[in-house]
């Protein structure tokens, strides 16, 4: 049996399907691409630790601090969680999320340890103040084009998997 389709009708239900999901994608583009805020406080609180980690610390002071780190760094995303409206689907965190998280880890950790060797190996002065100073600027200028890069994919994988849907 074949129903007659009204060609205005259909586009207008699959506008109003599209629409909310083309504001999905706005709002997540529009928090990868403007919300800089998160990165420079994490930026400075690992600057924090850093310079405080470079000091002659006793051993629990030491624990004491990287627990503090800790704590701030896990509200920091608990309060950026809630800030964002839009949630996405874990199904939607694709292989560009996973090597952001992952690369970023790396970058930092790496520069890191190598900001420590040169500064312990030419024995400068204010070492650890030096070492966070590079780490903290190395995650800055990492951090968000990584960010905008991973989000960019969404909005096509959306509109592939859309148009996939509709050939079936």
């Amino acid at each position: 049996m074949s129903t007659s389709v009204d060609a205005e009708r259909a586009w207008q239900d699959l506008q109003r399907i599209r629409v909310p999901q083309e504001r999905v994608y706005d709002e997540i583009e529009r928090c990868a691409h403007g919300g800089a805020g998160a990165t420079y406080t994490t930026a400075g609180i690992m600057w924090v630790f850093l310079a405080v980690s470079g000091l002659d610390l006793p051993q629990w002071a030491f624990w004491l601090a990287l627990t503090a780190y800790v704590t701030v760094l896990g509200s920091l995303a608990v309060i950026y969680n809630r800030r964002t409206r839009m949630r996405l689907h874990r199904s939607r965190h694709d292989w560009r999320s996973v090597a952001a998280f992952v690369a970023g880890m790396v970058v930092t950790g790496v520069t890191v340890l190598a900001s420590g060797r040169l500064v312990e190996s030419l024995a400068l002065p204010y070492g650890s103040l030096i070492q966070a100073t590079v780490s903290a600027g190395a995650f800055v200028l990492f951090a968000g084009p990584v960010n905008r890069w991973a989000v960019s994919s969404l909005r096509d994988r959306g509109v592939r998997a859309a148009q996939e849907g509709a050939g079936r």
